[in-house]
């Protein structure tokens, strides 16, 4: 029996996606011009990058079923993507984008089978690993996903945002403070 499928996954993700749409709400429009350093994303292509990233997959694993990636045309994949993404948005455009992508993601694995989930898809030549799972490899979106949300919560410190996560688990400890105060 397997405890985590495409149904965990899937709500797992979304999970990661509603926090990273917090993190964009968080973020004042006037900052979505922010880049940490001159050579690296703003805030709005960090975000916009975020919600495009599932498309590689979806392509991978959705239209063409790959079994190997030998021969798959990255470069022009990542042409299209790195256009779009090169678009400029409003905040609410950047967070509709995000909404959009993500749960038409979560859609598309909710219903996978686990046997195509255990399908092996090899890498090209000189590939590390020389192969994957299907399942691992849908993992690691939500793992790209979280890297970059990451960035991003680094970059709230710098702008002067107490990330959500944080104040939630702030929120909670003085709770509990109040709570053991009393007894």
């Amino acid at each position: 029996m397997n405890y985590y499928g495409a149904k965990e996954l899937a709500e797992s993700f979304r999970t990661v996606r509603k926090n990273t749409i917090r993190v964009a709400e968080d973020i004042p429009e006037d900052k979505y011009g922010f880049a940490a350093a001159a050579d690296l994303r703003t805030v709005e292509k960090l975000f916009t990058h975020i919600a495009l990233a599932p498309r590689f997959h979806y392509q991978v694993h959705g239209i063409e079923r790959r079994s190997t990636l030998e021969g798959f045309n990255f470069p022009a994949l990542m042409q299209q993507v790195m256009a779009e993404e090169a678009e400029s948005r409003t905040k609410a455009e950047v967070i509709e984008l995000l909404r959009k992508e993500g749960e038409a993601w979560a859609n598309f694995i909710t219903g996978l089978p686990e046997d195509f989930l255990s399908q092996v898809v090899t890498m090209p030549k000189g590939g590390t690993p020389p192969s994957r799972t299907r399942f691992d490899m849908i993992l690691s979106v939500k793992e790209h996903e979280m890297h970059h949300r990451g960035q991003l919560m680094l970059i709230e410190r710098m702008i002067g945002i107490i990330p959500h996560l944080t104040r939630e688990m702030q929120a909670q400890m003085g709770q509990a403070q109040a709570q053991a105060s009393k007894a």
